[in-house]
């Protein structure tokens, strides 16, 4: 007899992957439809390229649907759709031989998350130093692509992605210790960029107003 499909768009995900299981498309339907935003973005923010991007949203999900029977709920189903459009990523990188780019254009929150661990740090904004976003926008762009591949994924999963720290490790097959002493030490490394940033440009600004 077949399942009573169950009502997608209240469920939660675990409960949709158990329908999926037993037949019902339209769980499945809800959780791509949950999801594919996710996977896409962090696709096009490692490959840098829609093409790649949408291809591995297609080969992330059909992957989830032909791997259903071999999800055992130890992760959330999130971070399990995630680690594995993480997988197909790096695999086309490396055929392609190309490092992992992360797009701060195609990640707005990134600001906000730098600023809440760089606490103590005036970042108002005088009449005279106004900064344009684009501006700082290249210069948070430029941090991210000095970090290598291994800081960068953690930063991408857990500062912009939002998943919990045991959901990165489990997403990259690592120790929930390894996973916070690589995000200190990106969140480090771009507050120390920022700031950098910011003291240059009121230097120059200081050095070339003209004297009354």
């Amino acid at each position: 007899m077949a399942a009573t499909p169950i009502d997608s768009s209240t469920s939660d995900d675990r409960h949709l992957v158990e329908a999926s299981r037993a037949g019902d498309y339209n769980a499945f339907e809800e959780l791509v439809r949950r999801h594919s935003g996710h996977v896409y973005r962090l696709a096009k923010a490692m490959t840098q390229s829609v093409t790649d991007a949408e291809e591995i949203s297609q080969e992330t999900f059909l992957s989830v649907f032909n791997n259903l029977e071999t999800y055992r709920g130890v992760a959330e189903p999130a971070a399990w759709i995630l680690r594995i459009a993480t997988n197909f990523a790096l695999m086309r990188l490396r055929n392609k031989r190309r490092k992992p780019n992360l797009s701060l254009e195609e990640l707005p929150d990134v600001e906000a998350a730098l600023h809440e661990h760089t606490r103590g740090t005036s970042w108002a904004k005088k009449p005279d130093e106004i900064l344009l976003d684009a501006e700082l926008r290249g210069v948070l762009q430029n941090a991210a692509d000095k970090l290598p591949d291994k800081y960068r994924l953690v930063f991408l999963l857990r500062d912009i992605e939002g998943l919990s720290t045991d959901e990165v490790a489990n997403t990259l097959g690592l120790t929930p210790l390894t996973i916070k002493a690589r995000l200190h030490r990106s969140r480090l490394f771009m507050r120390q960029e920022v700031e950098t940033y910011y003291q240059n440009h009121s230097m120059e600004n200081h050095t070339t107003r003209p004297a009354v």
